[in-house]
């Protein structure tokens, strides 16, 4: 095939390849030629349209250049429009995402609490995104998913649990929001443990009581107390004002909790006396502080190291985390008690659903008892009347 030397684009062969268009490059050689570059062009709503297909040395052809010359023109045919390799590969870098393209978006628009975003934020860039972040997700296979949790083998199976969840939320965003296709299989995740309860026995409560009475922070203990007495979470301790407290009504208002909804919990005289006790100090340590527990100079708190030191001086077992710990000590003492059905437990811990407060079923061996030997009673009486019957027909 012979072809010019001119810096215009020509046919190469109009019967065999109509609409192949070359053009020969003055700087570029291949195998000791100038490099030629192909072209297809094709009509569309009577608009002359010009691709560029790609140079000899890259590996293309004048037969290449023409069947995706037909391709342009069968989907012009069906669909109206016609990409070129330039639109389509933009298509793909925008519908292709990597996993960690994905991830920033996710993180920047990501609800929910700070603190969970923290969590979340540290489980994807510590143990997803070493391995997998400049994977496109449609490359993703099942066989990843075990190689994160082999990187992950001798943590907790909720931290494994929780960096497959990540996984899985950011591609769910990435498809919703048209960064990527949504994944072609569905992860395996390890079952977590989620009965795992935190409490203190008699001996134990007593040792941190002691600790408490004679720490030289007052605000700490105050924010320990009102833990054991309320079930609050840490970060509605950390952001709690002094407008969220109504001590005519006796009640505690929540804002934004981990539920996101804003409600209110009822404030027991012990967690008043710790309130106002609270406040008073405030007022003296920190008068311009809307926080009822404020951090470095009368700001949002953000965190309490006090709180480890106490845990070491009352002895208490290095699994425990005390704020979390209190929060399932406050459940288990009301389960304890027989007094309080599982319902008012969540209410009082602000459960979205009643499949979290089911955890504390097993501290109700009084009440289960007794509706056993209640029920024992009912059938028993059940068949006692059966049994008269027959006598009374025989």
């Amino acid at each position: 095939m012979a072809y010019k030397n001119t810096g215009q684009k020509f046919l190469v062969n109009k019967k065999r390849w109509p609409g192949v268009y070359y053009y020969e490059s003055q700087d570029r050689r291949h195998r000791g030629k100038p490099d030629l570059c192909y072209y297809i062009n094709y009509r569309l709503d009577g608009k002359l349209s010009w691709e560029k297909i790609g140079w000899i040395s890259e590996g293309y052809t004048p037969p290449i250049a023409s069947d995706l010359r037909s391709k342009r023109l069968r989907a012009a045919r069906h669909t109206g429009e016609a990409k070129t390799q330039k639109e389509i590969r933009k298509e793909q870098e925008v519908t292709n995402q990597t996993l960690d393209q994905i991830a920033v978006e996710y993180f920047k628009h990501r609800g929910g609490s700070k603190a969970g975003g923290k969590i979340d934020s540290g489980r994807y860039y510590n143990h997803v995104s070493p391995s997998l972040g400049k994977r496109a997700v449609g490359s993703l296979a099942p066989l990843d998913m075990e190689r994160i949790k082999k990187g992950m083998k001798g943590m907790s199976a909720a931290s494994i649990w929780g960096a497959l969840e990540i996984i899985r939320r950011v591609v769910n965003f990435g498809a919703k929001n048209g960064m990527c296709a949504p994944l072609g299989f569905v992860i395996e995740m390890p079952k977590r443990d989620n009965e795992v309860v935190e409490y203190l026995e008699p001996d134990q409560l007593e040792m941190l009581n002691s600790v408490l009475d004679e720490w030289p922070s007052p605000d700490v203990t105050r924010m320990l107390r009102l833990a054991m007495y309320t079930g609050m979470r840490r970060g509605e301790i950390f952001k709690l004002e002094e407008t969220d407290l109504d001590f005519r009504q006796g009640l505690i208002t929540l804002r934004k909790p981990k539920g996101g909804k804003t409600l209110s919990i009822p404030m027991s005289p012990l967690a008043e006396s710790v309130l106002r006790d609270q406040i008073e100090w405030r007022n003296r340590e920190f008068a311009e502080s809307p926080y009822v527990f404020p951090g470095t100079k009368g700001g949002k708190r953000t965190g309490c190291t006090a709180v480890k030191r106490i845990k070491k001086a009352a002895n208490l077992p290095e699994s425990f985390r005390i704020f979390h710990g209190l929060r399932h000590h406050f459940a288990v003492t009301l389960a304890n008690s027989g007094e309080f059905s599982l319902d008012m437990i969540g209410q009082l811990l602000t459960h979205k659903s009643g499949e979290m407060t089911k955890r504390y079923a097993q501290f109700l061996p009084g009440t289960l008892k007794d509706a056993s030997k209640r029920a024992s009673e009912l059938l028993a009486g059940g068949k006692a009347r059966g049994v008269l019957k027959k006598k009374v027909q025989g």
